[in-house]
């Protein structure tokens, strides 16, 4: 049975890049760190650029585009991205080298197939993914303002998953953020609580799901182990991980059964 493996290079808000891929190829989710921090990454973990044949991007903001201008031209990637995301983003890509992303539209690169979905964010036009073969499904659910029908149904399809945890409630109210910058992150299109995280999880994990690793985590409104213990509690038979803000975490493999197949209706919920 095929198997995919998977790695967060980096996943904060000073930058995200998410690997995965199988034997012979690999797809980046982000570029958010420099292009050598990047190379540096892989290079300590054993991955090889080489395998990487595509970038996708989920929204402008600098945090998840920051190396992606060097990153496509030193190793010509294409990148896949929206089209009002690539205007607002500010971008200088090689034209030969965008390719467009649409939400109702999979896209294969080798034996991925990799799926983008609206959700709720404020940027121009966000999208989380999905990335599988014909047994495994992998998914990153970051920067999502609040819980909506795609971000549920794409994430009971999944054998693991890259979830935001972004902030605990209390750490935040009683922190030092200026008000309008605690309404963006809790106000339905910022950022998912631990909370909100710990009940998608809850109610829409599959049985298979092996591996959750909780991501996008704020270095002032929240805390590694305390939202590493409050999933511990109730997590059973998946392995719940802290994609660090700091370094890359281990490569990861999963092999999967066949999940449930998407219909076409279910490709654009919102």
């Amino acid at each position: 049975m095929s198997s995919l493996c998977f790695t967060s290079l980096n996943s904060g808000s000073n930058g995200n890049c998410y690997y995965i891929g199988n034997d012979e190829e690999a797809v980046l989710i982000d570029a958010g760190l420099s292009c050598r921090e990047t190379e540096k990454r892989m290079s300590r973990l054993g991955l090889s650029m080489k395998k990487v044949k595509a970038v996708f991007i989920s929204h402008e903001h600098g945090d998840h585009i920051r190396g992606l201008e060097v990153l496509s031209r030193k190793h010509q990637l294409p990148v896949y991205i929206s089209s009002a995301t690539l205007r607002y983003a500010g971008l200088q890509l090689d034209p030969a080298l965008v390719r467009p992303l649409d939400a109702a539209v999979p896209i294969a690169v080798g034996a991925l197939i990799i799926n983008a979905f609206s959700k709720y964010h404020d940027a121009a036009d966000p999208h989380s993914f999905t990335v599988e073969d014909s047994h495994t499904c992998i998914g990153i659910f970051t920067d999502i303002g609040k819980v909506c029908a795609n971000v549920s149904t794409h994430f009971q399809r999944c054998h693991a998953a890259f979830l935001e945890a972004n902030y605990d409630e209390t750490l935040l109210e009683n922190g030092r953020y200026p008000y309008h910058l605690k309404k963006r992150i809790c106000g339905g299109q910022g950022h998912l609580s631990n909370t909100e995280a710990l009940n998608l999880f809850l109610s829409h994990r599959p049985v298979y799901m092996s591996h959750l690793l909780l991501s996008h985590l704020s270095a002032d409104n929240n805390n590694p182990d305390l939202v590493r213990d409050l999933f511990h509690k109730q997590a059973t038979t998946t392995q719940i991980i802290i994609a660090s803000r700091y370094r890359e975490t281990p490569v990861y493999t999963v092999s999967g059964s066949p999940g449930v197949p998407l219909a076409p209706e279910q490709l654009t919920l919102f």
